[in-house]
């Protein structure tokens, strides 16, 4: 996948705490020769560090279940529905949970309609500046903030590259906040994290650098704030069906503090400049011990 870089950059680094915690561990890469390689090896666990296709839309997550091996992360139903945007905000307003307005569009109403057409109506129903993203991608990759209606074009075309489907989304002049959730039973939220790009936005450049973000755990909100904003997030966990852990990707809204989610992660980041285990961290847990917490729940089920 597109963001194979990054997990390769988390599997890298789970796999060494698995094995400072004693664990005999054989590193996987999902091709063609996955099921036989799932089938060959005596595997009482996957541990699915794969973010983007296959790792978040459900399809790992089936040929497990099928094979009967047990894996870290919630099941194929949240990961199906939380991989398509359009569809997890679709859920997320059946449940009246906030999330930015937004308008959705295919390549081919696209082509059939052409910009000149399209362009009045959206920024009309949206306003500028606003968000294109891709419906099924990860790690902040083909999104772009639109500032004046001509760059729109571009924006959607690139978009395009990545997914089918395009959401256009109202820009959120807000505090960007990550709030990770772990457990089974009795789901808990660890410490905000509050990310502060250098640039505007956030985007994926900014993800996989150091030094392009700086963070704040716990994030610098009122503790009414912070206390909505962990509601919101398993208000989200839970309208999704997670288990186990996720990650919600909040924008607060700076001047009516509302708490607009953007999106649920199945699969956070285990590198170094992952908001997981930075929440984790904040909260005492150090990263061996959070990669131990979720194995145990993961092979409890």
């Amino acid at each position: 996948s597109l963001e194979r870089e990054f997990s390769i950059k988390s599997g890298q680094r789970v796999s060494n705490a698995l094995r400072k915690l004693g664990h005999n561990v054989i590193k996987l890469d999902v091709d063609e020769s996955i099921v036989d390689n799932l089938n060959s090896e005596k595997i009482d666990l996957a541990y699915i560090a794969l973010h983007g296709k296959d790792g978040e839309d459900g399809t790992i997550q089936e040929i497990l279940e099928v094979l009967n091996i047990p894996y870290t992360g919630p099941g194929v139903y949240p990961n199906v529905l939380s991989f398509d945007k359009i569809i997890s905000k679709q859920i997320f307003i059946s449940h009246n949970i906030p999330t930015p307005p937004f308008y959705f569009l295919n390549a081919s109403s696209f082509r059939e309609l052409g910009s000149s057409k399209l362009l009045p109506f959206i920024v009309k129903k949206i306003g500028l500046p606003l968000v294109v993203k891709p419906s099924a991608q990860g790690s902040a990759l083909g999104i772009k903030l639109v500032n004046n209606a001509g760059d729109l074009p571009d924006a959607i075309i690139s978009a395009l590259g990545y997914s089918k489907k395009v959401i256009l989304e109202k820009f959120i002049d807000g505090i960007e906040l990550a709030v990770s959730i772990i457990g089974k039973e009795k789901p808990k939220t660890l410490p905000v994290v509050e990310i502060v790009p250098k640039k505007k936005f956030f985007d994926f450049e900014s993800r996989s650098k150091v030094g392009e973000v700086d963070y704040f755990a716990p994030a610098r909100i009122s503790s009414s704030l912070d206390k909505k904003v962990k509601e919101v997030a398993i208000a989200v966990h839970n309208s999704l069906k997670c288990t186990k852990l996720s990650r919600v990707d909040i924008m607060l809204d700076r001047k009516e503090k509302i708490p607009y989610v953007l999106e649920l992660n199945t699969s956070p980041g285990m590198t170094d400049t992952s908001l997981l285990p930075m929440a984790a961290e904040e909260a005492g847990i150090p990263f061996e011990e959070l990669v131990d917490e979720i194995i145990k729940m993961s092979l409890s089920d």
